[in-house]
């Protein structure tokens, strides 16, 4: 039987799930992003930069997959081309920069904090749009 390559998206789910399993959650929930946060903060200062792209990538994925499974999100590709969950056909989220940014800046960049802020931005009203002439 020939292998078959994980589409892009197996291959986020994947990553995904592993990164639950290796830190022993029971799901993808805010319960799960508020122990991310407290992993990620102490992974901070004694992450060897050998190893930070690819914790990064992987805790993205797990922090994304709740965002997907929480909020109702969907994996996709953004205006920049980088990959991210959109809502509700106005918001687009890089899990993968919210990690780093955690990572750099710690709990102002809390990815725990950024997840509970999710239901506010979700209804809130899209902004109107302005017309080429006022």
């Amino acid at each position: 039987m020939p292998e078959t390559n994980p589409t892009p998206l197996e291959s986020i789910e994947l990553a995904a799930e592993q990164v639950r399993q290796q830190l022993n959650l029971p799901a993808f929930d805010a319960e799960a992003v508020a122990h991310l946060d407290h992993f990620i903060t102490a992974q901070r200062g004694v992450l060897p930069a050998a190893e930070r792209e690819g914790v990064v990538m992987a805790l993205g994925c797990f922090l994304g997959q709740c965002l997907v499974r929480v909020y109702r999100g969907e994996w996709g590709t953004g205006k920049d081309g980088t990959t991210g969950v959109g809502m509700a056909g106005r918001f687009f989220f890089n899990p993968f920069q919210l990690v780093n940014t955690q990572l750099n800046e710690g709990e102002s960049a809390s990815v725990a904090a950024f997840f509970a802020s999710v239901p506010a931005r979700l209804k809130a009203p899209a902004p109107a749009r302005k017309g080429w002439i006022s």
